[in-house]
């Protein structure tokens, strides 16, 4: 024993480890008995579909679509797709050129993306499909602006209380008109504003558009619509319109309607005064009848007296009788003058009547909307200031009260009367 430890000492570490007893695990390792598993794709899918396209414009697209599945037994097809757009149903190859007459016909748009449905299915079971969707969007680097077009001609001509009524239309470019702006070289104001395509302008003129000083007695209004893209692009349309003096209808038929009751007030006026002083004639004219009955028969009985009798005392009175007579000639004028001023007012006063009465009727408006009312007013309002200022030196004559204005009409209208004043020649 002692010899063995004694040899122990001596010999290589190695060696002593190379005689040490193995030693074994004790504890039993625990296998996995869950199976292993294995992955497989079953279902239809398309393996590179790009779900977002943007086009160039006069470029040329040409996608491959791949499904995990032998193509043989599978179509392709599209549903809503634009104008242009293509697939090859047998193999899936996605085609289109973006050709311009596609955008300048307006069938197709810059910067809007178009949705297109997708599919693909077997041939041989109808519930083995995919339905999936991809967008397009289509630009240009070419830019073309967008155009205003008024449905006006660029010079307009009305008449204030007209109205105007147009619509403005926009030629389509690379990209939509958004807003639209007016710029006037004068102030308008109750106008249908334009704020995008299509929309109607429509402004009614007032009559007070024309100044009473503008020697020109003509207004140029110029309008510029000016549409704006999101871009900022801009193009101007500019319509002229010259406004010319219209007719204030409801104004100047009031004016008309007064002057026309105005004229009418003083006609009536005149045939009272008319009525009076004829009757003043008339009466005197009387009284100077008898005068010169009397005086004619005491001068006819004196030279009968005188002629006749054998009486010398009857043939004195005869010689005093037409003396009587003469006598009684003077007395007449101072009892009764003959009032030759009161014949030519009443006269006169008859014309004035007849003639203002002629021009209330030709001179009388036809409708609400005569075109010739303006000079219609302005004749009567003439004819009416000459009629006061013949007759400004009217001499005032007292009117009976209790003669009527339908009583002084029928006096005037007496064909006795017309008789009497009317003109006659030798």
């Amino acid at each position: 024993m002692r010899f063995f430890l004694a040899l122990s000492c001596f010999l290589p570490i190695g060696l002593v480890s190379f005689a040490q007893i193995p030693r074994t695990d004790s504890l039993r390792r625990l296998q996995d008995t869950l199976p292993e598993i294995v992955s497989a794709d079953t279902s239809l899918r398309i393996i590179n579909l790009n779900p977002y396209f943007t086009i160039h414009v006069d470029s040329l697209l040409e996608y491959d679509l791949e499904i995990n599945r032998p193509a043989q037994h599978y179509y392709w097809y599209l549903r809503n797709s634009p104008v242009g757009v293509r697939i090859d149903r047998n193999t899936g190859v996605l085609y289109f050129k973006a050709d311009k007459s596609f955008f300048k016909s307006g069938k197709l748009r810059y910067d809007e993306p178009y949705k297109l449905e997708l599919g693909v299915q077997n041939l041989y079971n109808p519930s083995d499909q995919v339905d999936t969707s991809f967008s397009i969007l289509f630009y240009s680097t070419e830019v073309e602006l967008s155009r205003i077009k008024p449905t006006t001609s660029t010079s307009v001509f009305v008449e204030e209380g007209d109205s105007i009524r147009f619509r403005l239309q926009c030629e389509r470019g690379t990209f939509p008109i958004e807003q639209i702006t007016l710029l006037t070289n004068l102030p308008i104001s109750q106008y249908k504003a334009v704020l995008a395509c299509n929309d109607e302008f429509s402004w009614v003129v007032p009559f007070d558009f024309i100044r009473e000083n503008d020697t020109t007695r003509q207004r140029l209004l110029k309008m510029d619509f000016i549409g704006t893209d999101k871009f900022m692009n801009r193009d101007t349309a500019s319509v002229l319109i010259y406004v010319r003096p219209g007719i204030n209808y409801p104004l100047k038929n009031q004016e008309f309607n007064k002057v026309h009751d105005e004229m009418f007030e003083y006609i009536q006026e005149l045939k009272l005064t008319f009525y009076a002083v004829s009757r003043t004639i008339k009466t005197n004219k009387s009284v100077r009848v008898s005068f010169d009955i009397t005086a004619s028969t005491t001068a006819l009985a004196g030279t009968i007296l005188t002629t006749t009798s054998d009486n010398p005392n009857t043939q004195d009175i005869g010689k005093i009788l037409p003396a009587v007579g003469l006598t009684l000639v003077p007395v007449k004028e101072a009892v009764a003058p003959n009032k030759i001023q009161e014949q030519n007012t009443a006269s006169q006063i008859r014309s004035t009547i007849k003639r203002l009465e002629y021009m209330l009727s030709e001179n009388s408006l036809f409708g609400e909307r005569d075109p010739d009312i303006l000079s219609k007013t302005q004749k009567l309002r003439e004819e009416l200031k000459q009629a006061r200022l013949q007759l400004v030196d009217l001499p005032m004559v007292e009117v009976d009260e209790k003669i009527t204005q339908e009583g002084a009409d029928k006096y005037f209208n007496d064909p006795k009367v017309n008789k009497k004043y009317k003109l006659k020649v030798n």
